[in-house]
């Protein structure tokens, strides 16, 4: 429930500090006041879009904030899935708006996105305004008011989960036999690529190996040369490292009983002679292994031809990628070959799928054709005290193909006399009537979803009198449960009947225009409904006919 609303430097509003009751309250006042501009405070609080022209002349930042008391509503749990913290007795929304069009959102001091005020906001208040008299021309509005009667909630998220993996298989399925017929039509270019590739008979690291003797042939002679040079360094005749290194060994080993040093430099001599000794051996074992094969270098150069052909021809760089495109190539054969039985798996799986949807989708149909009957009973008994004895009100409940709601087309259908024959409600009820209709509805669903707070935005269009006095005994009903309505009105039988009256005024200050919203004492309200009867020149007959008014709503209550 809504305890206290506080706006500054909004449109007309310098600051406006006001706490609101349980029950069914009136805002009244007169055309261009300032009440739609109370209701586009609350907008901002409930996640609409910002506008930084919303702010007043010269102020830098706007600020709306509400109180809530949402002690009997079970909200906790939004709170716990968005980590907010939590005060049944004082939940405080704030929107703060600045001039260079920046907005920030609060919930309990704690910053919150647009969306999760949203989210919380749709929970909280309920604003009926002209404008949502148009959903009666839409088939979802009425589709989603006979699940909130029928109480459907399980029947329908079963139905979504089963429509959801209905969809995904169907998705599944459809690609599937988009990719069948791709392949069925590019499998002779698949194959012949394939057995290209096979062919080839490719083997990873192949390509570098080639490189690497390809090089060494190219440049056999340079290298033969090379080795021949260091071979007769090494171990030539005469003068060779290796056999001058153990000369020096024998020499200084047949002095090392008398020079203690040199068996110490024969030692490390030893291992430097085996070392030097395996390097001429490997050396001279190179040297015997070059030989320089015209036909074997063509070879190689032939077979590196065909990999770089090859890799250029495909697009890739490496030989192993060849391979890998080969393996993947293979797979698509593969599958191509087994696709028959791929695709007939997946036909049955999403015909699976499909019955159970129409299975669960005929248990919903089942729920909301109960719940329109009640609906249809309860419409009328709503709708024949205000001001419509002869009033038809039918719902049907036709198969439809099946989607994300089910397989139902839900239609309203509406006469307001015996003589004329039941038709869509948007096509042939007047304004007055579908104020009345809906009005009807949103109690019927007011009793089916624990709204704290509902606001009716000029609800009376087109109706006066007794009629007026039953829809405001109506929104008083609806405010008993741990509900609070609010009625913003220009009829006086209606504003009579508020259990608190709030008055939106305007007045011309030495900043500008400025509204402002009061709450009304016993005497000040006399004075607003004998204005609401009779005009801006009151008579004392006015106010005799205002406490008429008033006095005869109360022995009525």
């Amino acid at each position: 429930m809504l305890k206290q609303l506080y706006i500054r430097n909004f449109t007309l509003i310098d600051e406006l500090d006001i706490r609101l009751h349980p029950g069914f309250s009136v805002i009244t006042g007169e055309t261009g006041a300032g009440k739609s501009i109370i209701l586009g405070a609350i907008g901002l609080l409930l996640g609409q879009r910002a506008d930084s022209k919303s702010l007043k002349n010269n102020a830098e930042k706007c600020v709306v904030e509400a109180h809530f008391d949402l002690s009997k509503y079970n909200l906790q749990p939004f709170f716990e899935e968005n980590d907010i913290d939590f005060d049944a007795a004082d939940t405080i929304i704030r929107r703060e708006l600045t001039t260079a069009g920046k907005s920030r959102a609060f919930i309990n001091d704690c910053p919150v996105t647009v969306q999760e005020l949203k989210e919380l906001g749709e929970q909280l208040v309920d604003v009926h305004s002209q404008h949502q008299n148009l959903l009666l021309q839409k088939h979802d509005f009425q589709l989603s008011v006979v699940d909130i009667i029928a109480g459907d909630d399980k029947e329908l998220a079963a139905y979504r989960q089963a429509y959801s993996e209905y969809r995904e298989a169907a998705r599944k399925l459809e690609e599937m036999r988009r990719e069948m017929e791709q392949n069925r039509q590019n499998a002779d270019m698949l194959q012949f690529q394939f057995d290209e590739l096979s062919a080839a008979r490719l083997t990873d690291g192949e390509q570098e190996e080639l490189e690497q003797q390809s090089e060494t042939m190219t440049h056999a002679e340079d290298i033969k040369s090379a080795l021949y040079t260091a071979d007769n360094a090494l171990q030539g005749e005469g003068i060779g490292v290796v056999s001058s290194l153990h000369s020096a060994i024998s020499a200084l080993r047949s002095i090392a009983n008398v020079l203690p040093a040199a068996q110490e430099l024969t030692e490390r001599m030893d291992s430097t002679y085996i070392e030097l000794k395996d390097v001429a051996h490997e050396v001279g074992s190179c040297l015997e292994r070059i030989d320089f094969d015209p036909a074997e270098l063509d070879q190689i150069n032939n077979r590196l031809d065909r990999l770089y052909e090859l890799q250029r021809k495909y697009r890739v760089e490496t030989v192993g990628e060849l391979i890998g495109l080969r393996d993947d190539l293979q797979q698509k054969l593969a599958a191509i070959e087994n696709s028959d039985d791929t695709l007939q798996e997946l036909e049955a799986q999403c015909a699976k799928l499909q019955e159970q949807c129409r299975k669960l989708a005929d248990k919903l149909t089942q729920k909301r054709k109960t719940g329109a009957q009640q609906i249809e009973q309860e419409m009328l008994g709503r709708l024949m005290p205000l001001g419509m004895p002869n009033v038809r009100f039918a719902i049907t409940v036709e198969p439809a193909e099946i989607g994300a709601t089910g397989q139902d087309k839900v239609q309203f259908l509406f006469s307001a006399n015996t003589s004329t024959p039941l038709q869509p409600v948007a096509q042939v009820a007047s304004g007055g009537e579908i104020a009345r209709v809906m009005l009807s509805l949103k109690a019927m669903i007011s009793g089916a979803v624990k709204l704290p707070t509902i606001i009716f935005d000029e609800i009376d269009t087109g109706v006066s009198g007794r009629v007026a006095e039953q829809m405001a005994r109506m929104m008083q009903e609806m405010g008993l449960a741990d509900r609070q309505v609010i009625s913003i009105t220009h009829l006086p039988q209606i504003a009579a009947l508020g259990a608190t009256h709030y008055k939106v005024t305007k007045t011309e200050s030495a900043t500008g225009t400025v509204s402002n919203m009061q709450e009304l004492t016993a005497e000040e309200r006399i004075t607003e409904i004998a204005q609401m009867l009779s005009g801006s020149s009151i008579t004392a007959a006015a106010i005799q006919n205002a406490k008429e008014l008033l006095g005869a709503i109360k022995k009525n209550k």
